[in-house]
């Protein structure tokens, strides 16, 4: 079986013999409503728990709508106009909206990103900013320690709308809702704290009750206060399939409940190989992002099999003090220990990987300098057939394969992760 998979802005092929191809992890078939624009002007009318966000605003007011960065698949040029034009009719003036990139951790944008990103229309008529954590207001702390420390533009706003997509989340459950606000404009510090609790059995993909990560995010969104949600769920062309509006917890959850009918899938067994790609642009532009892949893959390995983990990478590892970890760790088990003693932002990154390499050898199909990558335990290769080859004469002719063309949406689901 031949597959296409997805490596920066092009592809790499990939032919798996049928006799050793367990199953291909793929979006199931949903029935499909209205899809793209038409799906978000159907949720901005039709909200859930709340308004129409025309009904919430009045005139004079002050609107922060915080939206994802370049390393996000989110289509903002494609949910901005209609919702500017629904503040615009309800008296908001172009003066009082200001588009914020959520940064998180993330380093800041160029203007011509943060054009591309919400489109010429928005871009010429609206201020659109970078989140700048440097200043931030401080609203205390949650039940859990996390301190609420978020941008001064979000925070001094009257009313707050978050944008975001719908995706498994390998700590958190699940991205959207309130990730917009934690971590997406908060300081490092707030968003160390909180993902410490990634180490906790709960803090795992597709979960959100009982989640300490997500429930500490929900916490502090709630003490922030927003008005307003709008999220989407992309398919793997990226293109809008879904989209919910409303109450930041009650539309969220609904979004979630569709995506597990679209990318969660069921496997009756592990595989000794499993290949799996980012889904390309922007998903695998560093390591630090191309690992959500690695994570989904996790699930569907056997003990002792080989991940072959696609992405680009092409700007590196992605973030500093993941970067510190990964070449100056003396051996991948290290940073499981260090992570134990010592949570840093970035470096729960690293620990992720490692904790993968325990059970499995990982080839890391990049554009990445080899010797580089060898360095930071990982086999490097720079076509996936070739890795795929390798794997196999590794694992021997009779070596059981899944293929996951799209990891870091789709999410095995088996009695061993569930």
């Amino acid at each position: 079986m031949e597959f296409e998979l997805g490596f920066g802005i092009c592809t790499q092929q990939l032919n798996v013999p049928d006799e050793n191809l367990i199953c291909v992890l793929r979006p199931n078939t949903v029935q499909q409503g209205l899809t793209g624009e038409a799906a978000v002007s159907r949720a901005l009318e039709n909200p859930i728990g709340t308004p129409r966000i025309g009904q919430i605003v009045h005139p004079g007011e002050t609107v922060a709508i915080v939206t994802s960065d370049i390393t996000r698949p989110l289509p903002s040029d494609k949910i901005l106009p209609l919702l500017v034009e629904e503040l615009l009719q309800a008296g908001i003036v172009r003066e009082d909206i200001t588009v914020v990139f959520g940064l998180g951790s993330h380093r800041k944008q160029t203007a011509s990103e943060q054009k591309k990103l919400v489109g010429e229309q928005v871009y010429s008529q609206i201020k659109c900013i970078d989140g700048d954590d440097s200043d931030c207001v401080q609203y205390g702390f949650t039940s859990r320690g996390t301190p609420v420390d978020i941008v001064r533009v979000v925070a001094e706003a009257n009313r707050r709308v978050c944008l975001g997509n719908i995706e498994y989340h390998y700590f958190a459950g699940y991205s959207g809702g309130a990730k917009a606000i934690m971590p997406g404009v908060s300081t490092r510090d707030a968003i160390q704290h909180n993902h410490s609790r990634m180490v906790e059995a709960a803090a795992v993909a597709g979960r959100l009750e009982g989640n300490p990560v997500r429930e500490d995010i929900e916490e502090a969104a709630r003490m922030v206060g927003v008005d307003f949600n709008v999220n989407v769920v992309l398919d793997e062309h990226k293109e809008i399939v879904h989209a919910v509006a409303g109450d930041m917890v009650q539309a969220h959850r609904e979004g979630c409940r569709y995506l597990d009918r679209l990318y969660g899938k069921t496997i009756t067994a592990r595989a000794d190989i499993v290949v799996v790609s980012q889904g390309g642009a922007p998903k695998d532009l560093n390591l630090y992002q191309t690992q959500k892949a690695l994570d989904s893959a996790k699930h569907a390995v056997k003990k002792g099999g080989v991940i072959i983990l696609v992405g680009s990478c092409k700007e590196g590892l992605g973030e500093e003090m993941f970067e510190e970890w990964m070449t100056s760790s003396p051996n991948a088990h290290s940073m499981i220990e260090r992570i134990q003693v010592d949570f840093q932002l970035g470096g729960h990154k690293a620990a992720a990987i490692a904790m993968v390499l325990e059970d499995a050898e990982v080839y890391l199909v990049s554009e990445l300098d080899a010797d580089f990558v060898r360095q930071i335990f990982l086999t490097p290769f720079s076509d996936v057939q070739t890795a795929f080859d390798a794997a196999m004469q590794k694992i021997g002719s009779g070596a059981s394969v899944i293929v996951m063309p799209y990891g870091g949406s789709t999410l095995p689901l088996s009695n061993l992760n569930r």
